[in-house]
Parts: structure tokens; C-alpha cells; sequence
């Protein structure tokens, strides 16, 4: 069936990604969001079967050949599609027979994946706020007895004339400034970022000329960058800690995999920039922004772990305090930016988003 040219310029317009099914669930037309949707073009697709552009997980090719034999109509909501580009969406979609043809199906799609990034993001930043306050009043309640514990060790360190007893209250006051230092550090940047013209590839590469000399030459790093980044208004010194926080973390993960799997596979850091435009980070939509990966070929980060992870004092190793993460997520709050975590057994990345135009 050809699309009649007045309604074919109607679903042209349309933002709903829309596809038209014929015999065979073969490919009879897309309208040009239903082309950028799913990375394709009609003169590409015109004639293929609809397996050859996506593949839904839940088996939707059988129901939409049952849709196509009993002329019935379904909605699914929140369905994942993959393409064959290996990329996964998910999204809502209808299917209706076309009344003139009944095995002809008209599908109509509607992505989700932006939306459902945003309200990811939202309880992220919520999430951020909240434990700000909680870290900055549980600071001032440790802080003050603290100040007082110092203060009589120091004044009882003066009336003592043995050594021996000075001893324990010199481990009072070390003790005490130990955990002064370990609330200061949970509180993250105690100063405003002195913002100047930053690339955000000269960051990476000092964490990378860190991280190369920690581990002695022993950790591979790939890097894949955008030339095309401008520089931003950002405080490089305090972006290099955020990234090294990160970049720290993924190369232990590294280590550890390459330990549990016996040296077959070399630990593995990748830095990937691209820039994205016209996209919403938090409730601001913003006209380009930097989007970093730091990937780790490590172990994973276990479920239950993942939705937690930039909480202060929450890590997966024993050794860990468990506020890198935290004071990173920090940092790039205070840059006007977010960082997100997807991780899987043998990849673990953490994505960092960095607005590029002005942020003062």
C-alpha cells in the first residue's frame, strides 16, 4: 500500500516514530523520526523484513505476526528494543491493522529512554542534596566534641611530666585530627571552583600520566576522544581529582578481575569524550555537553551495590573509605554536571556529563 502524499506528509512531521508493515512483516514505509529512531533510512529498509532493524527481547516479531493473521490491535508499554547496531531503546509502542489491508500493520513508537534518563537523573540529583545535608550536619556534630577532646588531651598533655603518659595523649590528639580530616574529606570541596578555560582532554591526560606511573606500566589504557570538544569554564585541579577518583576505582576493579582470572586478560582503562547536544541534565536543558566514559574491564559492581555507590562510606573493597565517589560526585555538581554508573560483569563505566557552554 502507498502512502496517499497528503497523509504522508502529516506522519513526515510527526515527532511519533511511525512504521507501516506489509505481508511478511516486511518494511513498507517510516516516517523520519521512526528513521533516526532506529539509525536507518526507508531507501535502506523499504522491502526488508522488520527483524532486520530491531529485535525486541520480549519476542515481539511472533505477536506482531499474530497482529498481522487476526487483524487484532496491542499496546505494550516500556518494551526493549535492540537494533542491529547492538544499541538498546526502550520505548511504548501501538500496533494496529490497517483497516483497507489487514495484514498490513501500522506501528507507532514512542522512546522513553530520554525520558526515563531524566527522572534517573532527578533522584540522583535529590539523592546528592539529600546526603549533603545529612554529611554536613552529622560533620557538625562530630566536629564539635571533637574540638573539646583535642583541646583537654593538649592541656593534659602539658600537666603530664612522664613521657610514657604523654605518649597516650599524643595518640588522643593524632586520633582526633585523623578524624577531623576523614569528616572534612566527607564534606567534599570546601571551596567554590575557580573557574577558567579547562580541556577536558588535558584533565584526562594527567589522570592517565597518574595512573600509568601507580601502577608501573601495568594497566592498558585506550583512548577514544572527540577533537571537536571546546573548552569549557571548569576548575582543571579539582576535575583531575574527580577523574582520578574515578579512574582510581577502575583500575583496582582491573586489577582485581585480571587476579581472579588469572593474568588472561590485560586490566584495561578507557577514556572516551563526545559532545552532545541539546541535552537535559537535571532539569536544565543545556545546548552542548561534554560526555565522558571512564570503562574499566574489572569484575562489576554487584547489584545491590550499583544504586548506592556515591553514597559517602559505601565501598566494595575492604580497604576502601568509600568517599572518593562521593567527593567526585560532588566536584561535578558543583561544575553544573552529573556522573551515572552502568556496570555489568567484565565492564563497569562511569559516565560523566559536563556542560560546555558558559557555567558561571
Amino acid at each position: 500500500m502507498a502512502i496517499p502524499g497528503g497523509y504522508k506528509s502529516i506522519l513526515d512531521s510527526l515527532t511519533t516514530a511511525v512504521i507501516v508493515l506489509r505481508e511478511g512483516l516486511r518494511v513498507q514505509y517510516l516516517n523520519p523520526a521512526a528513521e533516526s529512531l532506529f539509525e536507518t533510512s526507508i531507501t535502506r529498509s523499504q522491502g526488508c523484513p522488520i527483524k532486520d532493524i530491531l529485535i525486541d527481547s520480549e519476542d515481539a516479531l511472533k505477536t506482531l505476526d499474530a497482529a498481522a493473521r487476526n487483524g487484532q490491535s496491542y499496546t505494550r508499554r516500556e518494551a526493549e528494543f535492540v537494533l542491529s547496531s547492538g544499541l538498546r531503546l526502550t520505548v511504548d509502542y501501538s500496533v494496529s491493522p490497517i483497516s483497507l489491508d489487514p495484514t498490513e500493520l501500522l506501528i507507532e513508537i514512542q522512546p522513553r529512554d530520554r525520558l526515563l534518563r531524566i527522572s534517573r537523573e532527578e533522584d540522583i540529583i535529590a539523592q546528592q542534596e539529600t546526603t549533603r545535608i545529612l554529611v554536613r550536619g552529622m560533620a557538625h556534630e562530630i566536629k564539635n566534641p571533637l574540638g573539646g577532646i583535642r583541646g583537654a588531651a593538649q592541656l593534659l598533655d602539658r600537666e603530664l611530666e612522664s613521657e610514657d603518659q604523654k605518649e597516650y595523649t599524643q595518640v588522643i590528639i593524632a586520633e582526633a585530627d585523623r578524624l577531623r580530616s576523614l569528616v572534612d574529606r566527607m564534606l567534599g570541596p570546601n571551596k567554590a571552583p575557580k573557574l577558567a578555560p579547562t580541556n577536558i582532554h588535558e584533565v584526562l591526560e594527567r589522570v592517565k600520566t597518574l595512573l600509568e606511573a601507580e601502577s608501573r606500566g601495568r594497566l592498558n589504557f585506550r583512548r577514544d576522544y572527540d577533537p571537536s570538544l571546546p573548552e569549557f569554564q571548569g576548575d582543571k585541579e579539582q576535575l583531575i581529582q574527580a577523574f582520578l577518583n574515578i579512574a582510581r576505582n577502575a583500575m583496582e576493579a582491573a586489577f582485581e578481575n585480571q587476579a581472579d582470572r588469572s593474568g588472561n586478560e590485560q586490566p584495561t582503562i578507557t577514556f572516551r569524550t563526545r559532545a552532545l547536544r541539546q541535552f537535559t541534565i537535571g532539569h536544565k536543558r543545556h545546548r552542548l555537553v561534554c560526555r565522558v566514559d571512564v570503562i574499566d574491564n574489572g569484575p562489576g559492581i554487584p547489584p545491590e551495590l550499583l544504586q548506592n555507590v556515591f553514597y559517602p562510606m559505601i565501598s566494595g573493597r575492604a580497604s576502601g573509605t568509600g568517599l572518593g565517589l562521593s567527593i567526585t560526585q560532588s566536584i561535578i555538581g558543583q561544575h553544573h554536571g552529573l556522573v551515572e554508573c552502568e556496570s555489568q560483569p567484565g565492564e563497569t563505566d562511569f559516565i560523566i556529563f559536563l556542560p560546555l557552554e558558559d557555567n558561571q
